[in-house]
């Protein structure tokens, strides 16, 4: 294992499509429940502990080796919005694009070949992390933090945010990113003996109704 394969996979210049993606803080900031830093960041602990937390679990179990066919079932039925549905395998295929340009691999070639149109971006984050040599906690780390730091970046774009704050709300969250990785650890390595039921179903409804709403904007920023 290689320290330095998370900090490439973690960077938020991988050519992966992130940036594109508000996490649903587009919609949110237009709805009026960001404002400044401290909605953002009650925004960001939210997500963190919903979807962040359903995203690290799948990572991980990805990770651990768990079969892709099964952890997409389990990503779909934890899905569900159609928008947010088609803006993960969005941002899956993307990923995949660049993780097989950047750790080559049989089994992502297979997985490409199965899922042509993508697969969940945690699933295929999981799998990226297992091709980089990384391993389940290295795959949950990555999708908690991206679950956030996507949502404090734009932010920044949108409200025209202090960077510093946005940055600042990050490190706050820290210590809770640290339980909900640990949460999602045991969760998906649960998966290699109980089952994909071992995973969480952590809902953050907000999050689903703001994604069909933003999705029928005719003028957007972000993508999701």
């Amino acid at each position: 294992m290689t320290r330095a394969a998370l900090l490439v996979l973690a960077d938020g210049r991988f050519p992966a499509g992130g940036h594109a993606h508000s996490g649903g803080a587009e919609e949110a900031v237009e709805a009026g429940r960001i404002t400044d830093a401290a909605s953002l960041e009650d925004f960001c602990r939210g997500r963190l502990h919903t979807a962040g937390l359903v995203a690290a679990a799948l990572a991980a179990a990805a990770a651990a080796g768990v079969a892709p066919g099964e952890l997409e079932a389990a990503a779909d039925a934890r899905t569900p919005s159609p928008a947010l549905r088609v803006a993960a395998r969005k941002l899956g295929r993307q990923l995949m694009r660049a993780a097989r340009a950047t750790w080559p691999s049989d089994e992502l070639a297979a997985v490409a070949r199965e899922f042509p149109k993508g697969a969940h971006q945690p699933v295929v984050l999981g799998l990226t992390a297992r091709a980089a040599g990384l391993g389940p906690e290295d795959a949950a780390y990555c999708a908690a933090y991206e679950s956030v730091s996507g949502a404090a970046t734009a932010v920044v774009r949108l409200l025209s945010l202090d960077p510093f704050e946005a940055t600042a709300v990050l490190a706050r969250l820290a210590p809770e990113l640290d339980r909900v990785v640990d949460r999602a650890v045991t969760a998906g390595m649960a998966v290699l003996a109980e089952g994909v039921d071992a995973l969480p179903s952590a809902s953050a409804p907000l999050l689903e109704i703001g994604a069909e709403v933003h999705a029928a904007w005719p003028v957007r920023l972000f993508a999701s």
